[in-house]
C-alpha cells in the first residue's frame, strides 16, 4: 500500500507543478460543460482480492461556482475464494466549485443522490463528495475526488445505514468547453 500512496502523491505533485507554472486562465465560467473520466483501484496485500472502479460524469456550470451534473459509475470487486461482485451507480450531483490561483486550482464540495444496482438488487444511494480539479490547460484538468456512498431501501431508513457505505477515491482527466467566453491574461 505504501508504494501506491507514494505514486499517487508523486503524480499529484507533478500535475500541480505543471498546473501552477502555466500562465493560462482556467476557471470554468457560466454555461461551460464538463466531461470527466476517472478510475481507482484497491488490492489487498498478500491476497487475490481487490476492486476496480470507473466513473464517467457530465456537468454543466450554472455559474462559475455551481455545477449540476450526472455520474455513471461501476465498481467491480475481485474476491479471493468467492463470487466476484459488481455494483453500478447512477447519480445526479450538485457541486460548488471554489476558485484559487487564477482558477488553476478548483476544489469542490457537493452531494449526490441516485440509484445503485447490479444483477441482483436495486437500491437508493446518497452521499457527499469532495475533491479538486487541477487545470493543466485552459480546458483540461487532473481530477482528484472522494465520495461516500450509503445505501437505503427507503428514505426513512437511510439514516440507519450511514455507517455501512463505500468510500470511493478516484483520479481522472476532465475537459471543459463552451460557456460565456474565456478571460485572457
Amino acid at each position: 500500500m505504501k508504494m501506491s500512496c507514494s505514486r499517487f502523491i508523486a503524480v499529484t505533485i507533478a500535475a500541480a507543478g505543471l498546473a501552477f507554472s502555466a500562465s493560462a486562465f482556467a476557471a470554468p465560467v457560466a454555461g461551460d460543460h464538463e466531461a470527466e473520466v476517472s478510475a481507482g483501484f484497491f488490492h489487498a496485500q498478500g491476497s487475490d482480492s481487490g476492486s476496480f472502479n470507473a466513473d464517467i460524469s457530465l456537468g454543466h456550470y450554472l455559474t462559475p461556482g455551481w455545477e449540476l451534473g450526472f455520474r455513471q459509475a461501476l465498481s467491480y470487486n475481485f474476491i479471493d475464494g468467492a463470487r466476484d461482485e459488481w455494483v453500478a451507480t447512477t447519480t445526479p450531483f450538485l457541486r460548488y466549485n471554489f476558485h484559487f490561483l487564477d482558477g488553476r486550482l478548483v476544489p469542490f464540495l457537493g452531494a449526490a443522490m441516485g440509484l445503485a444496482w447490479n444483477d441482483r438488487d436495486v437500491t437508493g444511494t446518497l452521499g457527499p463528495n469532495v475533491g479538486a480539479k487541477i487545470f493543466l490547460t485552459d480546458q483540461t484538468y487532473l481530477g482528484l475526488g472522494y465520495r461516500y456512498e450509503w445505501f437505503f431501501n427507503s428514505l426513512k431508513r437511510a439514516d440507519g445505514n450511514a455507517d455501512h457505505g463505500n468510500h470511493v477515491v478516484n483520479i481522472g482527466i476532465g475537459f471543459v468547453w463552451g460557456g460565456s467566453g474565456r478571460k485572457t491574461n
